[in-house]
């Protein structure tokens, strides 16, 4: 090999050399400015499955806007023994008025949970709840499909969309 030949392959190997260099850097730099969406800002599933806990409790206190606090101002609420769409606070708190006349006690019995980012996520499965009906003090079970919607808002867990429904074969 001459010289000539031996310095442009030399020359070559520099720039590819560099090339790549820069290419992990950019491609390092760019996970780093990714980083906190998809790494320590995102919340763990526990966290977000936990959150159907936190409604359940404020259903216990048998408070309509205490229920309706853990909902965002614009949420949408597809309620299980309702036809009518909520998509207001006032709505959503009319619903639960009534609902929680009931007394329900739900439970999880099958959960999903897909966290989006660090301000989103869903949490979809099956739940039943137990009902006591006001007059005569007996006791039902409602079993439904649900999906809750979650957005982190000014730092909070809110319900952006809470869908609920019988299940279909009874």
């Amino acid at each position: 090999m001459t010289r000539r030949a031996s310095r442009s392959i030399s020359k070559r190997a520099a720039i590819v050399t560099a090339t790549a260099v820069v290419v992990v850097g950019t491609v390092t730099a760019g996970a780093a400015v990714a980083g906190p969406t998809w790494g320590a800002g995102k919340p763990a599933e526990q966290q977000i499955a936990g959150l159907f806990d936190t409604w359940n409790r404020a259903m216990q206190t048998g408070d309509p806007e205490k229920v309706a606090d853990l909902y965002a101002s614009d949420a949408v609420l597809l309620p299980t023994v309702s036809n009518k769409v909520r998509a207001d606070r006032a709505a959503i708190v009319d619903y639960f008025e009534h609902f929680l006349a009931n007394k329900p006690v739900g439970k999880k019995i099958e959960t999903h949970v897909n966290v989006l980012d660090g301000n989103s996520a869903l949490d979809a499965g099956v739940y039943q709840f137990t009902l006591t009906d006001p007059g005569t003090g007996e006791k039902s079970v409602v079993k439904a499909r649900y999906t809750y919607e979650y957005e982190k808002r000014g730092g909070e867990w809110l319900i952006v969309n809470h869908h609920s429904s019988k299940m279909p074969e009874g």
